[in-house]
């Protein structure tokens, strides 16, 4: 089941270091702009489910299970297409708005990336 679907529409200048980070910051379309220069923009509607452990996150064809979500992360997607989507293999979250997921290479993200967030029930 798909619990968030989005596609990219935009892409700030700064958004090269966080990934160099290992990090991806989305954010729906209302960003304000001192936000947008880090964050990846996108056309994300609805959330259908809460994020949880054991779900996945495709990003176009990559997929990474997801470990650990902090405590805001669920109200910051559904009320804003805000996620912070860290590769770093961690099962608690470090901070309240974090999505951790396996460490592996972060997937090129460019306009027109289709990303999915699917749970992990049958």
């Amino acid at each position: 089941m798909i619990k968030y679907q989005a596609t990219v529409t935009e892409i700030g200048p700064l958004v090269v270091e966080f990934v160099n980070a290992g990090i991806l910051v989305f954010f729906g379309a209302k960003a304000p702009p001192e936000l947008r220069e880090f964050s990846i923009i996108h056309d994300g509607k609805e959330l259908l489910e809460n994020v949880e452990p054991g779900d996945e996150v495709v990003i176009d064809d990559a997929s990474y299970k997801v470990l650990a979500v902090g405590e805001v992360a669920n109200t910051n997607l559904g009320n804003l297409g805000h996620l912070v989507m860290k590769f770093n293999g961690m099962e608690v979250a470090e901070l309240p708005g974090d999505v951790c997921v396996e460490e592996k290479p972060v997937h090129p993200v460019e306009i027109g990336t289709v990303f999915k967030i699917l749970s992990d029930q049958i």
